[in-house]
């Protein structure tokens, strides 16, 4: 332990989060360490960003690598090589389009409002600017993406958010016609997986109608796969299960490995919109972490890495299947690959608490839901340890 370490909480930090009183010091696969030496089962994966686990070989290796070449951060004033070939390989491994990088899911969000607003007035003028987002959303927390989530609870500290966002429910297209005009809508956002809104999977057929309506009314559909993407569904993204395409493409957590990256696919046709001087960003994607995010992508898109995935969230399933057989608390499970949802009868919270307490790491997602998001390379044994540790805690 080094001489400035500390096992006693700082008050140095702003009072944002309500950290457990746990000092964690290392990490391995599915694994975190504390300074007592206690070990956890994380199935948090720092929120959906350790996809390959703690202290992935292959995020290791890509760190020395791009340090070594001394290129750290040039600013987007210079080309570097990594930053090209990675959105290169991100459009061979998608669809046609045009990447940009930023450092977080909410910038994502914030690129992709502004030119879904952007490209919208090219065809129907400024009062085509409307977003329409969808009940349980969640997208971020910045002014734009807070608009689009609905959390009332983040929301009503800080508004007036940005105007200009309506609700619709998932599922009902009657009602989301009455809301998405060809004169005054310029985008619709939707996760097609809902994680902070309690692990809700979006049916393939409204995704589908989804793409309909947008291509008919002039709309863009921006697909939020921050949490559920790459990789974390099973697939790649979660809406290729809907055979469908997006007009912007919303990714970040699992992209740099741990460090923080974000970016926004764009179609030719909304791309080509935006003008050079319009968007910006000091740091988004630096050759440092491209040159990881270029490692981890090229990991999950290897043969036999999804088909893994999905065999080890088969595993996963029948282990949560027979533990809420014999559980009167679980009321829903929820999800598919490796996100997967709990809704308990009770409060998620205090759950989670004595998971923890077990050596269990969860998360909630909203009241009444446990959220699971181990990495995706954890063995069957071990997936199957969390959920013993989890009926435990249940119990």
């Amino acid at each position: 332990m080094s001489p400035d370490t500390t096992t006693s909480p700082t008050t140095a930090l702003l009072g944002i989060y309500k950290k457990p009183d746990i000092l964690f010091v290392s990490g391995e696969g599915a694994w975190l360490v504390a300074e007592d030496g206690r070990r956890y089962l994380d199935f948090t994966s720092g929120i959906g960003v350790n996809a390959l686990g703690h202290g992935a070989p292959e995020v290791l290796g890509a760190i020395r690598e791009g340090l070594e070449s001394g290129l750290v951060h040039t600013s987007n004033l210079f080309r570097t090589e990594p930053g090209e070939r990675l959105a290169e390989e991100l459009v061979a491994a998608t669809f046609p389009s045009q990447v940009f990088f930023c450092n977080s899911g909410a910038e994502s969000g914030e690129a992709a409002f502004k030119l879904a607003r952007r490209w919208a007035g090219t065809i129907g003028g400024k009062a085509k600017h409307r977003i329409v987002a969808f009940r349980g959303s969640f997208h971020g927390r910045l002014f734009g993406t807070l608009a689009a989530t609905d959390r009332p609870a983040y929301r009503e500290p800080f508004e007036p958010l940005m105007p200009g966002v309506d609700f619709a429910e998932v599922g009902n297209l009657a009602g989301l016609k009455k809301l998405v005009t060809h004169d005054r809508t310029a985008a619709v956002i939707i996760e097609p997986i809902q994680g902070e809104g309690g692990i809700r999977v979006v049916p393939v057929e409204f995704l589908r109608e989804l793409r309909a309506l947008c291509d008919e009314r002039e709309v863009a559909l921006i697909f939020d796969e921050i949490q559920c993407g790459l990789g974390r569904s099973g697939r790649l993204f979660a809406h290729e299960y809907a055979g469908i395409r997006p007009d912007l493409l919303m990714i970040a957590k699992p992209l740099a490995g741990g460090l923080p990256m974000g970016a926004l696919l764009a179609a030719p046709h909304v791309a080509a919109a935006i003008a050079a001087g319009e968007h910006g960003t000091t740091f988004g994607g630096g050759p440092l972490v491209a040159h990881v995010a270029r490692v981890v992508l090229r990991t999950i898109t290897a043969p036999g890495f999804l088909a893994g995935v999905l065999k080890r969230a088969d595993r996963l399933d029948r282990s949560l299947r027979e533990m809420a057989s014999r559980s009167a608390v679980v009321k829903e499970l929820r999800g598919v690959g490796l996100i997967r949802g709990v809704q308990v009868d009770g409060d998620a919270q205090a759950i989670v608490m004595k998971a923890r307490d077990l050596g269990l790491l969860l998360v909630a997602a909203g009241p009444d839901v446990i959220r699971l998001l181990p990495p995706l390379n954890t063995p069957d044994e071990l997936l199957v340890t969390g959920v013993e540790r989890l009926e435990e805690a249940l119990s």
